[in-house]
């Protein structure tokens, strides 16, 4: 891919370096309790940051597995961490994860008569203890973050703190050792009085859900494998920090304007600027915020000086929005898109046409598709020309750099909708068809869910065959849902945007599933009764909206010969 983004500077950082940290658990009077230490002031890394004990992985923990216990589900590299793990919380708190021979947990004594300095198991070995790694677990995998010059490839893994051992901090690396309850940690770190950093405020947000120390357990055992794995990416929130893991909304759009990782973009939802994606595409949200619109419209500008530009989704008929819109295009608009009619995408189109008129430039086509006779009268929308399915917008600058951008019809959230996909830089432009942070409305007649569905499926297609990995909403933050390879866990790997489509088309299918139950279960309701039961993780508020496309999904059932009252 062509691909530039706006800060685009390599930093210069050290490999990654492989770790190990530990939860010791232990059940409470009032739940959880996991032990945490302060680090030294002068440590290399969070210095004073409340933490979870661990360190570096030794040479020496790969050639241990002789002194170790080990589940049959347990790979050399989780024995290696375990063992890891196991040695880093003797040497930094003096607890011993080891078993005598009769299976009881190592003792005082057995702790008293070893050496944190010399070499870990050669000792345990020679005392009769036998390490208790298959008794730890892995919880989380994190992969330090890229804006960071020392980064850190660590497992957040998972035991029962042994009976009858009391921790005590080397004094040197770790301070204060102390139970907590995770709320409680949270609940101090937000007051100001606890500090822990991002891994540890998401760790212990999903250890905070659990009851018991066997729930944690049992959670992991399932699989043997992290309940999550991620490498955070920053931007700046009112000018702060603010840092996000992949599921989370702001992701995609850090991975796409900053994929080194430089905390130097922006994330506040603002409608005075245009915001700079990729040296070719900025995006001007209007301020028409809502429920159904979220922070507002998003309009798109590609193109640059050279080349000319193209507007995507002038937005709603707001004067101050559209006159924005027409000074980012330096006077140079070639055309204006309209994804689909409703009103909160096409009306501005006449408007932002008319102000390159009166400034003496040659007006820009309106594009699109016309609206069908089942669009609402608020949506009814008539483009200067229609654009065919698979038809290419070309801008050329003078070099021979071009912005090629491909409408591929798309019905289903309305009869008349098109997406466009950015070919040079692996970009789908997806109007409503897909959303970030919600799903979109489809509403019968102009709505149909089937189409809806066999859109997704297309567009599904298109992003294998034009590798786009990057999917830019009308409402929301860019999307890239960009998870990690096996053997490079802080590399991203292409096809983020097909992932979010598959996950999309199987939320729907689900919800699809759930209206089905909900009409068998209520066989003589309506739309009124079947919603409280298929849409009962909405918010009730909602329900009014969601109606709308319940009614599609029982469209498509009824079609598909399922239900029939």
């Amino acid at each position: 891919m062509l691909r530039s983004p706006v800060g685009s500077e390599m930093f210069k950082r050290d490999p990654l370096r492989p770790a190990a940290t530990v939860l010791l658990l232990r059940d409470g009077p009032e739940g959880v309790e996991v032990l945490m230490t302060r680090r030294s002031m002068t440590a290399s890394f969070a210095p004073g940051a409340y933490v979870f004990p661990g360190g570096g992985i030794d040479a020496a923990d790969a050639q241990a597995f002789g002194a170790a216990a080990r589940r049959p589900t347990q790979t050399d590299l989780r024995l290696t961490q375990a063992i890891a793990a196991i040695r880093e919380s003797f040497e930094e708190l003096g607890v011993l994860l080891a078993r005598r021979a009769d299976g009881a947990w190592a003792t005082a004594e057995d702790i008293a008569a070893l050496d944190r300095q010399a070499p870990f198991a050669p000792q345990c070995t020679a005392r009769g203890l036998r390490l208790a790694a298959d008794e730890v677990f892995v919880f989380a995998h994190w992969i330090t973050d890229r804006d960071l010059s020392r980064r850190f490839d660590v497992p957040f893994l998972i035991a029962r703190m042994p009976e009858g051992q009391e921790p005590v901090a080397d004094e040197s690396e770790q301070f204060e050792p102390q139970w907590v309850r995770p709320a409680d940690a949270l609940a101090r770190h937000a007051a100001g009085q606890f500090f822990i950093i991002f891994p540890t405020i998401r760790t212990l947000e999903r250890l905070q859900i659990h009851a018991t120390v066997q729930s944690v357990l049992d959670a992991c055992a399932a699989h043997d494998e992290p309940l999550w794995t991620s490498c955070p990416r920053a931007g700046l929130v009112r000018g702060r920090e603010s840092r996000h893991m992949e599921h989370e909304p702001p992701f995609g759009e850090l991975a796409l304007v900053c994929p080194d990782g430089q905390i130097v973009h922006p994330l506040d939802w603002q409608h005075e600027q245009p915001v700079p994606l990729l040296k070719q595409v900025m995006r001007l949200t209007a301020p028409n915020s809502g429920v159904m619109t979220g922070p507002g419209t998003n309009s798109y500008i590609v193109g640059d000086p050279a080349s000319g530009y193209i507007a995507i989704d002038p937005g709603p008929d707001d004067s101050a929005h559209i006159e924005r819109l027409w000074r980012a295009c330096g006077a140079d608009l070639r055309a204006i898109v309209c994804t689909h009619s409703h009103p909160d995408h096409s009306p501005g189109a006449a408007r932002l046409q008319a102000l390159c008129a009166q400034a003496g430039a040659t007006p820009p086509p309106i594009l699109g598709l016309a609206s069908a006779p089942t669009a609402r009268e608020n949506s009814r929308f008539s483009p200067d020309r229609t654009l065919a399915d698979n038809e290419r917008l070309v801008l050329q600058a003078p070099d021979g750099t071009t912005h090629t951008l491909m409408a591929v019809h798309t019905p289903g959230h309305a009869a008349n909708h098109l997406c466009l996909v950015l070919l040079e830089d692996g970009l789908l432009f997806s109007g409503d068809q897909i959303l970030n942070g919600s799903t979109t409305v489809i509403d019968p007649p102009d709505g149909d869910m089937s189409a809806y569905l066999g859109s997704l499926d297309r567009l599904a297609a298109l992003c294998d065959e034009h590798g786009i990995d990057f999917i830019l909403p009308a409402h929301g933050h860019v999307l890239g849902d960009l998870r990690r390879s096996a053997d490079n866990a802080s590399a991203p790997v292409e096809g983020g945007a097909r992932r979010a489509i598959d996950h999309l088309k199987a939320h729907r299918l689900a919800r699809e599933a759930k209206i089905a139950r909900a009409m068998q279960a209520r066989p003589d309701g309506g739309l009124d009764d079947w919603v409280p039961l298929a849409y009962d993780d909405v918010p009730e508020r909602l329900w009014p909206v969601a109606r709308r496309s319940l009614l599609a999904h029982v469209e498509r059932i009824r079609a598909l010969g399922g239900f029939n009252a």
